[in-house]
């Protein structure tokens, strides 16, 4: 199981400009770009709670009012100088060419997820991609990594789930899968290690050489 934003893909950019497109409509100042490292994570609501709070409404008064623009700019923005990471789509062939399972497992909108997947690996054999959705808690409940386990009719303890943040880590931790932090991402070796990562990797064809797959 992968993770998407950060750890497949490069999406920062797009999530900073569609958030400060967001609040610029609504007459706050745009944020920083590293802001948005941990701002993001934990699914759309959280971060523009964080990016409200940054402006000054700390107590997300205008949340309801924000969510919907946001939605309605992301959807159209979503690919905003996004790109692979290096070193993923020759990774992502390798393991489909072993025969290994491929999943994505996102706190991004599914559909955006959907959408940046088919765009940028549209030749990779993924058995499932999710994204957040409604009646399913976002990672780092387990819940979502337990209907990809069940829906590929794998046991949990069988997956590596890699991913770049505490988010990630806590959802394998809980999930019973195996946590693999990667270091091309948002967050730091530490906030990986303190969360449960068992494996860190600092590019993505390591993972062949750990799990000698």
């Amino acid at each position: 199981i992968f993770d998407l934003d950060g750890t497949l893909a490069d999406t920062l950019a797009s999530i900073a400009h569609s958030a400060n497109m967001a609040l610029e409509q609504l007459g706050f100042p745009a944020l920083p770009l590293d802001n948005y490292r941990y701002y993001a994570g934990d699914g759309a609501q959280e971060l523009m709670k964080r990016a409200l709070a940054a402006c000054g409404d700390t107590a997300c008064s205008r949340l309801e009012e924000i969510m919907p623009v946001y939605a309605a700019i992301f959807e159209k923005e979503c690919m905003y100088q996004v790109h692979p990471y290096d070193g993923i789509p020759e990774l992502l062939h390798a393991l489909a060419e072993r025969g290994l399972k491929l999943a994505v497992l996102s706190n991004k909108p599914d559909a955006d997820t959907k959408n940046v997947i088919s765009h940028f690996f549209p030749d990779v054999p993924f058995s499932v991609v999710r994204g957040q959705v409604e009646g399913v808690p976002v990672k780092p409940d387990k819940a979502g990594a337990l209907l990809v386990a069940e829906q590929l009719g794998i046991a949990p303890a069988d997956f590596l789930y890699l991913g770049d943040t505490k988010v990630d880590m806590t959802c394998a931790c809980s999930a019973g899968m195996n946590p693999v932090g990667v270091l091309w991402g948002f967050r730091t070796a530490q906030e990986l290690l303190d969360n449960g990562a068992k494996v860190l990797i600092a590019h993505p064809m390591e993972l062949l050489e750990k799990f000698n797959l």
